[in-house]
């Protein structure tokens, strides 16, 4: 017999379950246009395919094989498969801005069909199979802020630059200089101690050594990074790592992604189109290449992922600019370490001490992952609003930066 506690627990996971679902359709819904580009999205996915593979991951996972339940279309495995192994072939990655059919109505179709197989089971689900699910609308959090970058890298790649989203309002923001916080060293734990949901990578909680080290209480803004590019950071070799200076020259990189000069100075292309940079703001799609050149270029360094957890301890972690609501996704600078973009760390993406990953499929979710990739902490201004914590490790391969990543600096005490 189940407690009045675990049915309201329930209750409350399905009605997430509702909203999470909501939210991505409408995020969705302004990009309907994209859905009929077809082109090649080397990292990036088109708005059709995260509502389509989101779906999938609640039919495969918890509805396949359960008595009643029919798929929707067993086509639909291989092409919303993103990368696990162990439930079989996929579509690849760079070619799924090339499928233009199934078309959006079927895809929402295909959305209504799983979700009225999660609400019809839901009373026989056990409490494992809602632990699934559970899983299931945080990936869904993961991929509405894809749904915003993934929709901004395409639209870019448009020669006319269309804009998604009216122009927002701008944000006044003075211009100041750093400010450093100082965090006593010792023994500190990091992780997450298993209260409440976390990704699987998160944990186990565990024991670190940190020395004595300082973290400016602002994000690295335009503007600094206009001094840098003016100061000719991106053409001195002193200030770079090898494979980053290597990738510099090779990718002929001279400023953050989708910055262009002009006349009238700086622009960069963002999900209103192409406005003038806003100096104020956080400077954001730029490379783990690039944020440590310029940490170098400023004399100091990143933080490492145990000094930016210690220093988040007792931060409210959905507070500052995240998603809320279908809109203008854009940093404007707020207070806090959360919010506005992802910021890079010098900390490799390995597993903690202890971690396994879990049985099954479900098992590659991270755990494959954690080999050549850098941890990133926060959120963005496209993070959905409370889905944010400070043990999560977002994570990039070095030179990726069409998601809305910055930096803030560190230095040793």
């Amino acid at each position: 017999m189940t407690t009045l506690a675990t049915t309201r627990a329930a209750d409350a996971l399905l009605s997430q379950f509702a909203a999470v679902r909501s939210l991505s359709v409408s995020l969705a819904d302004p990009l309907s246009d994209a859905d009929a580009s077809a082109q090649s999205m080397p990292d990036a996915s088109p708005a059709k395919w995260h509502l389509a593979h989101t779906s999938w991951f609640f039919e495969t996972f918890v509805l396949a094989g359960r008595p009643g339940y029919r798929l929707f279309d067993d086509r639909f495995n291989y092409l919303f498969n993103s990368y696990y192994e162990a439930v079989g072939a996929r579509h690849a990655r760079d070619r799924r801005g090339l499928i233009t059919r199934p078309s959006l109505d079927d895809v929402l179709a295909y959305r209504r069909h799983v979700d009225a197989g999660i609400e019809r089971a839901w009373d026989s689900l056990d409490a494992a199979t809602r632990t699934l699910i559970e899983l299931g609308l945080n990936h869904e959090q993961q991929h509405q802020e894809l749904l915003l970058t993934d929709i901004l890298d395409l639209f870019a790649a448009n020669p006319i630059e269309p804009a998604l989203f009216p122009s927002a309002a701008a944000v006044p923001a003075a211009s100041r200089g750093d400010i450093w916080t100082a965090h006593a060293g010792g023994i500190h734990r990091i992780g997450h101690d298993g209260n409440g949901f976390h990704f699987d990578c998160e944990g186990p909680a565990h024991d670190v050594l940190v020395r004595p080290f300082a973290l400016a209480d602002r994000l690295v803004s335009n503007a600094d990074w206009a001094a840098f590019i003016a100061d000719g950071g991106y053409a001195d070799s002193a200030l770079w790592l090898s494979d980053g200076w290597a990738w510099v020259q090779k990718q002929a990189i001279a400023a953050p992604l989708r910055w262009q000069h002009g006349d009238d100075g700086w622009t960069s292309f963002t999900l209103s189109g192409r406005r003038p940079v806003d100096s104020a703001a956080p400077v954001t799609h730029i490379s783990f290449y690039e944020a440590d050149a310029f940490a170098s270029w400023a004399g100091a360094r990143l933080p490492t992922e145990a000094e930016w957890e210690v220093a988040a301890a007792g931060q409210d972690a959905a507070a500052g600019n995240q998603l809320d609501r279908s809109g203008p996704a854009h940093p404007i600078g707020s207070a806090g370490l959360f919010g506005d973009c992802w910021q890079w760390t010098a900390s490799a993406f390995l597993p903690y001490p202890g971690f396994r990953p879990a049985e099954g499929a479900v098992g590659e979710y991270n755990g494959k992952f954690m080999n050549g990739q850098m941890v990133l902490k926060g959120a963005s201004c496209a993070t959905p609003r409370g889905s944010s914590r400070a043990s999560v490790r977002n994570f990039f391969y070095p030179h990726m930066r069409w998601q809305f990543s910055g930096l803030r600096l560190a230095k040793d005490a």
